[in-house]
């Protein structure tokens, strides 16, 4: 993983400079340098309005007492955007735009949450239904009674309920 990610290091800032360079042999230097200025500005308004969008619908999944999860992907998917978009370069802002477009952004949310759905726990629960912890059983708990995850005790804690008192510890 270390050698991609020096590869990518290496070889996208050098993709960057032949494509600036091409663009820039065929327009010149200076509409160049101002459609780079266009695309970054173009890219930083819709990151602004891609976010703020996708923002109100967590309020509103929240406020139904929802879990946000497909938004949440989705502010992730907006906030690499405008890491993309920052970077200066044809190639970055192309993906950066891709990005923020709604339909190869839940392309790629699709594609994400395919591949880590099993990695990922809220509360005790597993991604995925046959994980630890599973659906919900008539007690309340998972199938496995909500101890048989081992990464999990027992009940989340209460903040409000829990003392730490030095008799506890005794």
């Amino acid at each position: 993983m270390l050698a991609v990610l020096i590869l990518l290091l290496i070889s996208v800032p050098l993709l960057e400079l032949y494509v600036i360079v091409q663009v820039a042999g065929g327009l010149g230097a200076g509409q160049t340098i101002v459609l780079l200025l266009v695309v970054s500005v173009v890219g930083a308004w819709m990151v602004r309005r891609s976010g703020l969008g996708v923002l109100n619908q967590i309020r509103t999944r929240l406020a139904q007492g929802e879990l946000p999860g497909n938004e949440l992907v989705d502010g992730l998917l907006i906030l690499l955007a405008g890491a993309f978009m920052l970077t200066p370069g044809f190639l970055t802002d192309g993906v950066g735009l891709l990005l923020l477009f709604p339909p190869t952004r839940i392309a790629m949310r699709s594609v994400l949450v395919r591949r880590y759905s099993k990695r990922i726990s809220v509360a005790g629960w597993s991604g995925g239904p046959s994980g630890p912890g599973g659906p919900r059983g008539p007690s309340g708990q998972g199938e496995q009674g909500g101890h048989g995850d081992p990464g999990r005790a027992g009940p989340p804690l209460d903040a409000e309920s829990f003392s730490n008192d030095d008799d506890r510890l005794a």
